[in-house]
């Protein structure tokens, strides 16, 4: 049985443009000009978005720290790589206490493979990597963004609706509906 799901892309957002841009989820398209359309319809919900990015998710190095601490020769091998140097988006996740996955956006690094890039960047000592959980790795020439020209087609509609996080509308669990009519029945 073949697999006939539509490529996976991973969803980057920035708020304002002070902040960097996050990981806030996935979508599936068959190409990339939908998967930023379907990056807008679920995940553009707030007003304040100013950009959005999405890359294939196959494109995106990931490595967890677990992974790394059982490698500790991770990169000293593949950083002799020789070739055209690229550039490659570095992206954190430096918490776990959030429900959501954020991983942040950090800055970028020139090497010419993904493992060359992630190690480079642990050796640069420009990011704190004692404090890193998550580290993704993404190719520049992987990631589609919005233009200026697409601000008002993939922002604007949503500047009049109003959000609110999932913990405004409350949970009613069963056993509490069940006091509930209870009550009402006294």
């Amino acid at each position: 049985m073949t697999d006939t799901q539509w490529p996976r892309y991973e969803v980057f957002k920035q708020d304002n443009p002070k902040k960097p841009h996050e990981a806030v989820g996935s979508v599936h398209a068959p190409d990339d000009e939908l998967a930023l359309q379907n990056a807008r319809d679920v995940f553009v919900r707030r007003p304040s978005a100013v950009s959005l990015w999405v890359a294939r998710a196959d494109a995106i190095f990931m490595m967890t720290r677990e992974e790394l601490a059982a490698n500790p020769d991770f990169g000293r091998v593949k950083s002799q790589v020789t070739g055209t140097p690229a550039i490659f988006h570095i992206f954190t996740k430096t918490s776990q206490r959030r429900s959501m996955t954020f991983v942040r956006h950090v800055g970028q690094i020139e090497a010419v493979t993904p493992e060359q890039a992630l190690h480079n960047a642990i050796e640069s000592g420009k990011f704190d990597a004692e404090d890193v959980w998550v580290w993704w790795v993404v190719p520049d020439e992987e990631i589609i963004r919005s233009g200026e020209d697409d601000i008002d087609s993939l922002f604007t509609p949503a500047v009049d609706k109003t959000y609110r996080q999932q913990n405004h509308y409350g949970f009613v669990s069963p056993r509490r509906q069940q006091r509930s009519h209870h009550k009402d029945k006294q």
